[in-house]
C-alpha cells in the first residue's frame, strides 16, 4: 500500500482581494466597518473610544481606545489569525484592563473579523498597541499567495498604560464624521460608562437625532427616573445589546433586556425591537442595586420600578405599531370583504371584533398571520348549524334539561367546552395508552411516544406547563453525547423533531425549562425533563436502569449545558424487574438528577387519581371506542414528515 506523503504537493493559494472578498460589506460600507472597530475596544474593555475622521482623501483615519491592548505574543496570535474564534479563547464576557477588573460587560466578539475593519479604507494599515509594560507598532496588508494578509513590519518598545490606536491612509469610502457620530450614538449608547468620540465628539442621549420620546417617570412619591426611547433608524444586526439599560448614576445596571422584571415587553427577534433602545436614568435608586451592579435587588421599589417602565415601553411600542395596525385590519377585510357580508350581523360582528382583539394583542402579526386566522372564524361561523342545535334540544330526556339550565346558570357556553374538551382530550390518552401499552407491536416511536409527549402532567403537575419546550443547548448536549452512544443504525431526528432520539429498542426525548439567573441576567435551564419509552409490553431491568443512569450523568457533566439544571428522568415499561430499585439520584453533595422507572399502569392509575376518578363515573363513554378511534381522536394534530421523506 503506497504510503501518503510527509509533506504535500501544493498548499492552497489566495488572491490578493480574497481578504476583502470574504469580509463583505465589512470591507465596502464605513458604518459596519467603523462599528466592529468599536466593538473590538468595548470587547477590550476600553472606557473611551476617539475617532478621528478626515476631511478629505489620503489623509489618516484613526482609532484610539483605552482597552487591555496586546503584548507581541497576543498581537501574533490574536491579530494574525485568519477567524480567530474569539468566543474559544477569551469566552463570552469583555476582558478589562487592571483598574477595571470588577467592570462587566458581555463581548460582542465572535468570528475575529472586525479587527481588519480598516480595510474599508486602505489596503494597508497600522496598529500601535501596549499592555503589561510592552508596546508593538506593527504594519499590516493584504497579499496574495499563501497568506491572505501579512505582518510587513514590526517594532517592539517599553511602554507604560495600555491600549490601541489604528491608523490607516484613506484610500476610499471616505465616511461622513456626523453621519458616523449618529451612527455609533445608536449602537453603543446603552452604557453610560463607554463613550466614542467622533472628531471629538459624542452625542449626549437628549440630543440623539433617534429620540423620539423624553420624559420623566413617577416611580414612587420619593422616586423619580429619566426615559429615552431612541430609534436607531437602521435594525441593528444582533440584539444582544437592544432592549431596556437601566442606569443609575451613570451607571449601568445588568445587561439591556426586551424583559423587564418578569414581563417581557416585546419580541427581541423583530425589527422593531432590533432597531430601538430604552433607557431608564436614575439617581434615587443607589440602595436597590446589588454590590457587583449585575441585577437590581427585589424590592417593592424595584417591582414598582419594573411596573412603570414596561407600561411605558409597550405603550410607545403600540403607538409605533398603530399606523400598521390600520393598513394590516384594512388588508384584511378587503380581502375577505365578500365571504363576511354574507354572515348573519351577529357573525359579521364577531369576526370584527376577533380582527380587533388580535390586532391588541399582536399589533405586529403581519397581514398573511392576521388573513390566515379570520378565514378560520369565517369558516366557523359559516358551519354553525341553528338547526342541529335544536333538534338536539327537542330530543334531550328531561333530566338532561334541568342539567342545561343549571349549567348555563352558572358557566358560559364558551367556558364549559373549554374545561370539557381539555378533561376528554387528558381522558382519551389515558384510554389509548390503557388499550395499546401492552402490545408487543405497537409502534412507539409513533404512537407511545407521540401519547406521552403530549401529556407530560402524566409525570407530575410540575411538568403541565408550556414552559416546557426544546432548548438549543439541550439539542446540542443530546447530539453530542447520542451521537457516541447510539447504534449506527439509529439517529437523532433533529430536522423535524429536534428533541426526539430513535434507540435500538426504545425511543427518548429532552425538554427543559428556563430562568433568568438573578445573578447575571442570563437565561440559564432550570430543569430538563427526560422520558425514555420502551417498547410496548417491555420490561425494564438493570441493564435499562443503568443506561438511564448514564444518560443522566452524561447530560449534567457534558458542558454544554447552560446552568446546574435538575435532570428529572423517567424510564417508562410495561412493567419493571422486581430485583431493580425503581428510584435512583445523581450528585454526592446535593442530589442534581433523579432516575425512576415506572409503568404505564402506573400512569395510568396517577392520572386517574389527577382526574378525580371521573374515567369511573364515565365509562360508558370509552368503552366501545376502539383504540384506532382513540388514537385517531389523540393524534389528529398536525404530524411530522414520514422519516422516509424530505420536509
Amino acid at each position: 500500500m503506497e504510503q501518503p506523503p510527509k509533506e504535500p504537493v501544493q498548499s492552497s493559494l489566495f488572491e490578493e482581494d480574497y481578504l476583502l472578498r470574504t469580509l463583505g460589506p465589512l470591507a465596502n460600507s464605513p458604518d459596519i466597518a467603523l462599528t466592529e472597530l468599536v466593538a473590538n475596544a468595548w470587547d477590550a474593555g476600553a472606557e473611551r473610544v476617539e475617532i478621528f475622521i478626515p476631511s478629505t482623501i489620503d489623509e489618516e483615519l484613526v482609532v484610539k481606545d483605552d482597552g487591555s491592548g496586546m503584548t507581541p505574543e497576543l498581537f501574533r496570535g490574536r491579530w494574525m489569525t485568519l477567524a480567530y474564534n474569539r468566543l474559544r479563547h477569551q469566552g463570552r464576557e469583555a476582558e478589562f484592563p487592571p483598574e477595571r477588573r470588577e467592570w462587566k460587560r458581555p463581548a460582542y466578539g465572535r468570528n475575529g473579523v472586525g479587527r481588519h475593519g480598516l480595510l474599508c479604507f486602505s489596503s494597508r494599515y497600522s496598529v500601535e498597541t501596549k499592555r503589561d509594560g510592552t508596546g508593538g507598532r506593527y504594519t499590516v496588508a493584504t497579499s496574495s499567495g499563501k497568506s491572505p494578509f501579512v505582518l510587513l513590519k514590526e517594532k517592539t518598545f517599553a511602554a507604560k498604560g495600555h491600549g490601541t490606536e489604528l491608523k490607516a491612509h484613506v484610500e476610499k469610502n471616505l465616511p461622513d464624521p456626523s453621519r458616523i457620530r449618529d451612527v455609533l450614538a445608536s449602537r453603543f449608547l446603552h452604557d453610560p460608562m463607554f463613550t466614542v468620540l467622533v472628531n471629538g465628539k459624542s452625542v449626549p442621549l437628549e440630543q440623539h437625532v433617534g429620540l423620539i420620546d423624553n420624559r420623566e417617570l413617577e416611580i414612587t412619591e420619593d422616586v423619580r427616573a429619566e426615559v429615552f426611547f431612541i430609534d436607531s433608524t437602521k435594525a441593528a444586526r444582533t440584539n444582544k445589546q437592544q432592549g431596556v439599560a437601566f442606569w443609575v448614576g451613570k451607571r449601568l445596571v445588568g445587561a439591556p433586556s426586551w424583559i423587564v422584571g418578569e414581563r417581557v415587553v416585546i419580541d427581541g427577534r423583530t425589527q422593531l425591537a432590533k432597531r430601538h433602545t430604552v433607557v431608564v436614568s436614575s439617581d434615587d435608586l443607589f440602595d436597590e442595586v446589588m454590590p457587583d451592579w449585575s441585577a437590581f435587588r427585589e424590592t417593592p421599589q424595584v417591582q414598582r420600578l419594573f411596573e412603570v417602565t414596561a407600561e411605558y415601553v409597550e405603550g410607545k411600542f403600540r403607538e409605533l405599531a398603530k399606523d400598521r395596525v390600520h393598513d394590516t385590519k384594512e388588508s384584511v377585510i378587503r380581502e375577505h370583504r365578500q365571504k363576511i357580508e354574507k354572515l348573519q350581523p351577529l357573525a359579521r360582528m364577531e369576526v370584527g371584533e376577533f380582527i380587533d382583539e388580535m390586532m391588541e394583542r399582536s399589533p405586529l402579526a403581519n397581514a398573511e398571520t392576521v388573513s390566515l386566522a379570520v378565514q378560520a372564524v369565517i369558516h366557523l361561523e359559516q358551519t354553525r348549524s341553528g338547526a342541529s342545535l335544536l333538534e338536539k334540544l327537542a330530543n334531550l330526556p328531561e333530566s338532561d334539561i334541568e342539567g342545561l339550565d343549571r349549567l348555563l346558570e352558572e358557566w358560559t357556553v364558551r367556558d364549559a367546552l373549554t374545561v370539557l374538551d381539555e378533561i376528554d382530550r387528558r381522558m382519551a390518552v389515558i384510554e389509548a395508552l390503557r388499550k395499546v401499552s401492552g402490545d408487543h407491536e405497537i409502534d412507539e416511536l409513533h404512537t407511545l411516544h407521540p401519547l406521552v409527549t403530549r401529556a407530560r402532567w402524566l409525570f407530575g403537575p410540575e411538568f403541565d406547563s408550556p414552559e416546557y419546550a426544546s432548548n438549543i443547548s439541550l439539542q446540542n448536549a443530546v447530539e453530542k453525547i447520542f451521537g457516541q452512544k447510539i447504534d449506527k443504525e439509529a439517529f437523532v431526528n433533529y430536522r423535524n423533531r429536534p428533541d426526539l432520539v430513535i434507540l435500538e429498542n426504545a425511543t427518548l426525548s429532552a425538554v427543559a425549562t428556563e430562568q433568568v439567573a438573578a445573578s447575571n441576567g442570563l437565561a440559564t435551564l432550570r430543569d430538563v425533563l427526560l422520558i425514555e419509552l420502551k417498547r410496548g409490553g417491555s420490561k425494564i431491568g438493570r441493564d435499562e436502569a443503568n443506561q438511564a443512569s448514564g444518560y443522566v450523568e452524561d447530560l449534567l457533566n457534558c458542558g454544554l449545558l447552560d446552568g446546574p439544571p435538575f435532570i428529572r428522568s423517567f424510564v417508562v415499561g410495561h412493567e419493571i424487574d422486581a430485583r431493580i430499585e425503581p428510584v435512583r439520584t445523581v450528585g454526592e453533595n446535593s442530589e442534581r438528577g433523579r432516575i425512576q422507572a415506572i409503568t404505564y399502569g402506573q400512569l395510568i392509575r396517577t392520572a386517574e387519581q389527577r382526574l378525580f376518578r371521573l374515567r369511573d363515573r364515565l365509562k360508558t363513554r370509552y368503552d366501545n371506542v376502539t383504540s384506532d378511534d382513540l388514537l385517531s381522536r389523540v393524534l389528529d394534530e398536525p404530524q411530522q414528515l414520514s422519516l422516509n421523506e424530505d420536509p
